[in-house]
This record gives structure tokens, C-alpha cells and sequence, in this order.
């Protein structure tokens, strides 16, 4: 962004590039006691626009420029239901633009989007003193994990490593990049991060678990399946077994949908599956490998053993972990 701008709109639910870039405009301002002084910060919430303004145009104190940083505020003069002193409001912050003095730097953050026909969006787009830039987190996080290994950490990530991450992460970036720098830090660059590193060190070891466990049932392991079921209850001894029974429930339910999917002659492109399915590409193509083992009333009958299951730890007659094994159990022999 030119150091020449004046005014500054950052927008967009990627929370860590928008506070990067934040970051950046404000770099050293607040280490610097002096410079700090011509700093000012409000809650868009609760700052009125005139105390706004008033504070970008005063004049600096010992400095070149007076920086004023409002978070929040074009959401609320936009909200539904917003008057007509906030539609005023809004208006006298786009006519201001072209005439903030030399010195000002007045930056707007919003977290959600914007419209992109929006006047506000149009002048801090059009003006020769504005600046306005988007940060939209991508609904499939995985090549910005790989990007990000590769750029911010001079790391290695595989593409199924980087995959599960981001089926774990969503769209949270910053979530994304704070289990990504665990990662970097426990291969400590040795190798590439792989999906078993993942599965260690993120939530994603339950479900990675459950993957397993589902792959052991159809082929009639059942040693193996209550080994892994064991491991997963071990993890996290907060859950007494719900939220893993709620794990195994759900991806048999997927299971169950897609078997019915193809056989009816629908489409087996991984991405087709994650839109039936409203999950990410990465393990719509893992359930497309793991439904070849199933047949269409071998599904209908390990589900039906789910809901009896269910019903029986939800009026108290059996406990969830031995509700599990049985499960199991009968499902595998």
C-alpha cells in the first residue's frame, strides 16, 4: 500500500492477513513513544464519526503523521435497521475522504465483507488518497497451508498433510497457522510435515481414528477396530465416549449417503461428493476409498445398530465406552 494514502479500508473474515497488513501500516508506531502519541484506536461500536474525524485531522504532535484506527465502525452505520443519523454519518465519512489533510491516516478494519458496489467501497477504491483491500479466507484452506509453509516458515508441508490440516482448521486462518507453526516446530525442518504428524498433533487424531477404525469394521478386524477405538477414547479422557460415538455416527451417515449416491448412478468426482456431502474435497476423496468396502445394506444395517445404540446411552441403560465396544463388537463378527 502507498505510504502516499490517507485513507485506508480493510475488510474481509481472513482475521490474519487483515491484522498483517494492519500490522504493517502501523509497524514501529507503537514501539515508538513519540510516534505513539499521534496514535489513536476506537470501537467502531461506540466511536462517533465527528470524534473520529476530529482526531485524524488534529494536527501532529512532533510527528509527521496522526494515525487513527477504527475497528467495527462501517458495521454498524450499515447494520439493518441503521437510522438516519448513522446513514449521515456514513455519508459525511465518504464525502471526508478527498479532503483529510497531508498528515492523516485514517484506517477503517471490518471483519465481515463488504459490497463491492458499495459507496464507501467505490470512493476508498476510486480516490487517489484511498486504499481498499479485501481479505477473503478461501473455503479450501489447503494451498494457502502450503503456501504459508513454504513463505512464512521456509517449511515443508505434503499435500495431505496440508489437506487434513485444513479439514481440521476450516477456514480459521489463524487457527491454521498457529497448529502450522506447531507442526514446523516439531519436525524442526528435519523433513516435510506428513499427514501422521498432523494426526499427533491436532484434533484431527480423532477423526483420523475413526478412518482407521471404519476401514478395520469392513473388513472384520474387530480386534484391531477396538484397539482403535480404544486409543481414541484414551485421548481425551474429558469424553466419556459421545463425542466419538457422535464422530462414528457421522461418518457412517456419510457413508450410508454416498453408497446410496453411487449406486443410483450419481457422480464419484471428489468434488461433487463434498457438495452432496457439505465437507471439504480432502475427505470426500478419503470416504470415496472407504466406501468400495461397503455394500448398500451392510450400511443400512450398521446404522440401524447406531440407533439402538444411541437410544440405549441416552436413557442411561448402558454406559458409552461399553456401548461402543459392543458395538463394535457386533458389527465385526
Amino acid at each position: 500500500m502507498s505510504a502516499a494514502a490517507r485513507f485506508y479500508l480493510l475488510y474481509g473474515d481472513d482475521d490474519l492477513a487483515l491484522a498483517e497488513a494492519l500490522a504493517h501500516l502501523l509497524a514501529g508506531v507503537r514501539d515508538d513513544p513519540d510516534a505513539a502519541l499521534n496514535l489513536d484506536e476506537f470501537d467502531g461500536d461506540e466511536a462517533s464519526v465527528p470524534a473520529v474525524l476530529n482526531a485524524v485531522k488534529s494536527f501532529p504532535f512532533m510527528a509527521e503523521r496522526r494515525i487513527v484506527v477504527v475497528r467495527g465502525l462501517v458495521a454498524r452505520l450499515t447494520r439493518k435497521g441503521a437510522g438516519e443519523a448513522d446513514k449521515k454519518d456514513l455519508e459525511r465519512l465518504i464525502e471526508v475522504i478527498p479532503t483529510l489533510p497531508a498528515w492523516a491516516r485514517l484506517i477503517l478494519v471490518e471483519r465481515d465483507s463488504l459490497r463491492k458496489d458499495s459507496r464507501l467501497v467505490k470512493a476508498a477504491t476510486d480516490h487517489e488518497f484511498a486504499r481498499c483491500q479485501a481479505f477473503i479466507a478461501p473455503e479450501d484452506s489447503t494451498d494457502w497451508i502450503l503456501r504459508r509453509a513454504r513463505s512464512h516458515y521456509q517449511a515443508e508441508i505434503d499435500s495431505q498433510a496440508a489437506a487434513a490440516l485444513a479439514s481440521v482448521t476450516g477456514s480459521d486462518l489463524r487457527r491454521a497457522d498457529n497448529e502450522l507453526l506447531k507442526l514446523v516446530l516439531y519436525v524442526n525442518h528435519s523433513r516435510p510435515i506428513q499427514e501422521r504428524d498432523v494426526a499427533l498433533l491436532t484434533p484431527y487424531l480423532a477423526e483420523a481414528s475413526v478412518f482407521e477404525m471404519i476401514d478395520a469394521i469392513a473388513a472384520g478386524r474387530g480386534k484391531t477396530a477396538l484397539t482403535l477405538l480404544s486409543l481414541a477414547l484414551d485421548q481425551d479422557l474429558s469424553d466419556p465416549g459421545f463425542g466419538l460415538f457422535a464422530l462414528i455416527t457421522q461418518q457412517f451417515r456419510r457413508l450410508l449417503l454416498l453408497r446410496d449416491h453411487l449406486d443410483s448412478g450419481g457422480s464419484a468426482a471428489k468434488n461433487d461428493v463434498a457438495t452432496l456431502l457439505n465437507i471439504k474435497p480432502y475427505p470426500a476423496e478419503k470416504l470415496l476409498k472407504q466406501v468400495r468396502q461397503f455394500k448398500l445394506h451392510d450400511l443400512e444395517h450398521i446404522y440401524r445398530r447406531l440407533q439402538q445404540t444411541d437410544q440405549a446411552m441416552k436413557i442411561g441403560r448402558i454406559r458409552p465406552r461399553l456401548a461402543l465396544e459392543l458395538f463394535v463388537a457386533s458389527v465385526t463378527t
